[in-house]
């Protein structure tokens, strides 16, 4: 399971999701990704099921890159517990992920192996994503860099 080795603060406010994704919104590593469709927390149980997937289905063959890391610690105080007395202590860690993020990369296999080993693995996420090629993504680029002259 992923989580940092040290933070600095043990417990973190909740956040918010508004807005696109600046960062990480490009394909860099393979030739086919994951993009998000929405923004979401994805916990590091969903990570590992979805990396799980994707080797498998390859038969270890061809490279997979896992570009969100979960930083964030989710608490939760325990059942049956009266409120007050301060928050509750960390139960698991999330990647806060904003629509446009480029969640996983797959590269060195065939297009069908690649598409099918994304597609199981973007049933293990809990938003809706898109599963795109480095080459329309540039193509796509390209076109925008072209509308803003």
């Amino acid at each position: 399971m992923l989580m940092p080795k040290r933070v600095k603060r043990r417990r973190v406010q909740r956040g918010r999701m508004t807005g696109k994704a600046t960062r990480g919104n490009k394909i860099c590593h393979g030739e086919f990704a994951i993009v998000a469709q929405e923004p979401c927390w994805i916990t590091s149980n969903q990570i590992e099921a979805a990396r799980i997937a994707m080797t498998r289905y390859t038969k270890r063959g061809g490279q997979v890159w896992i570009n969100i890391f979960p930083h964030k610690p989710v608490t939760k105080k325990p059942a049956e517990t009266r409120m007050g007395s301060g928050k509750g202590s960390p139960e698991y860690w999330v990647a806060v992920v904003k629509p446009g993020r480029v969640m996983f990369e797959i590269g060195g296999i065939k297009e069908e192996t690649a598409m099918e080993a994304l597609r199981l693995a973007s049933h293990k996420l809990p938003c809706k994503v898109k599963i795109v090629r480095k080459a329309d993504q540039e193509a796509a680029d390209a076109v925008k860099q072209e509308e803003d002259k």
